[in-house]
């Protein structure tokens, strides 16, 4: 099976030795997307809310340069320092996505990289 690495402006670029994302054959991948915007580089602060919508644009992007979609999303890991953000966080994911929902698993970690509050993956399929 051939694989792709997927990148895109649109969202923040890799600041290790991985891909924004990959596709191999109908399946993609994204690498998890902290809440910073690729536009300034900056890291969303603050609000969970806004952290979240600006992670998920970030996964979305890389969907969208793979020719994927939120509507073909099949999986979704979301990473939270702190599960008292967890309500929060769903109130975004509904905005995000319609039913029936991707499946999905939320985990609470000590830390993730540059501070950031959550980070969030998925995979999707691309037909």
């Amino acid at each position: 099976m051939d694989r792709k690495a997927i990148a895109t402006t649109e969202a923040p670029r890799a600041v290790g030795p991985y891909s924004q994302g990959v596709r191999a054959g109908s399946l993609v991948a994204t690498s998890g997307q902290l809440p910073v915007s690729p536009a300034s580089g900056e890291m969303v602060r603050g609000d969970i809310r806004e952290a979240a919508r600006q992670a998920l644009a970030n996964v979305f992007a890389v969907l969208a340069a793979a020719g994927a979609s939120p509507t073909s999303v099949v999986k979704v890991t979301v990473y939270l320092t702190d599960m008292a953000d967890f309500a929060a966080v769903n109130e975004v994911y509904r905005e995000a996505f319609a039913d029936p929902f991707p499946a999905r698993t939320c985990v609470a970690v000590a830390a993730l990289p540059l501070g950031a509050p959550l980070e969030i993956e998925a995979l999707a399929v691309v037909e």
